[in-house]
């Protein structure tokens, strides 16, 4: 594969018959040799995909050529050829996994009630305005915000998308609703959602950072206010912005600075593990442990 590409895109709109996008997706990627990850749903698509340089130019046009799909915002990023095992693709009843669909409103421009979208320079004018005023609010996973995340961004504990309802309905936040509070994640797919169950919740000044982490990091690298490095989910883990990363988290067995995630050892298990090359080689992670943290 002489240059591989992965592309990374999501897009709100209502979609009459999903099971029929499924199936022209489908047939598209495997006619292109591409893999990846495309979930379908009533609310819009959401997608990586990787591959041929050309075959993933191939089917970016192919999409966009689908009117409702006419606007999505493509993320690009640079893969290795072995970015996915296999091509997914399946219709559900959500295109991110709150476990509340009927929380998600679309139309033909998006969600219904969702943050102020930011791009990464109003961003950075809104923080010069009002200061420290302006809380960041990480939409990901917690093991996510381990490797990079915001400088004082609120990072929730959760495992899964599922647990941000009844995290925000906790009232561990609610000196959170009358401040501005941005919200990011990966791309922005979460961010849509979780800004609209914060808005129905009563905080007032909700935003969302457009096209999140990936075009804030090409806007920016490593000069702005972000730090650290970006979980990404295919084979390469995570993803940098600059050659020289900061790098904010450790090796959960000896404390050295370190990015590298594996499974652990104990099929049962399979927790991420933050470890660096030198414990992987003495055997440590090869199995459970008390200090084992499950990430995913």
């Amino acid at each position: 594969m002489a240059e591989p590409k992965v592309v990374l895109f999501y897009c709100f709109t209502p979609l009459a018959d999903p099971p029929a996008i499924r199936l022209w997706q489908k047939t598209l990627c495997e006619s292109l040799d591409l893999r990846g990850r495309i979930i379908i749903s009533p609310h819009g698509i959401n997608a990586t995909v990787g591959g041929d340089l050309k075959a993933v130019k191939r089917y970016v046009r192919d999409t966009k050529s689908y009117l409702p799909f006419k606007h999505i915002d493509v993320k690009w990023s640079v893969g290795r050829g072995d970015d996915f095992p296999r091509l997914s693709v399946k219709v559900r009843p959500e295109l991110v996994a709150f476990g509340a669909p009927e929380e998600v409103l679309v139309n033909e421009d998006g969600v219904v009630g969702g943050g102020v979208h930011l791009s990464p320079a109003e961003l950075h004018a809104l923080v010069t305005a009002r200061g420290e005023e302006v809380v960041f609010f990480d939409g990901r996973n917690a093991f996510e915000a381990e490797v990079g995340k915001f400088k004082n961004a609120i990072v929730p504990n959760i495992k899964t998308s599922h647990d941000f309802v009844a995290e925000i309905e906790s009232g561990k936040y609610d000196d959170l609703m009358d401040k501005p509070v941005v919200t990011y994640c990966t791309g922005g797919i979460r961010c849509e959602v979780l800004s609209a169950v914060m808005k129905r919740r009563g905080f007032n000044e909700v935003y969302q950072l457009h096209g999140g982490i990936i075009r804030y990091g090409e806007a920016f690298g490593d000069k702005g206010l972000w730090e650290g490095s970006l979980v990404v989910f295919d084979e390469r883990m995570v993803q940098t912005f600059s050659e020289h990363p900061k790098v904010i988290s450790h090796c959960e067995s000896c404390e050295t600075p370190t990015t590298n995630y594996i499974n652990c050892g104990n099929l049962a298990c399979r927790a991420l593990l933050l470890l660096c090359p030198t414990c992987i080689e003495n055997g440590a992670g090869a199995t459970c442990s008390p200090s084992h943290k499950g990430r995913r």
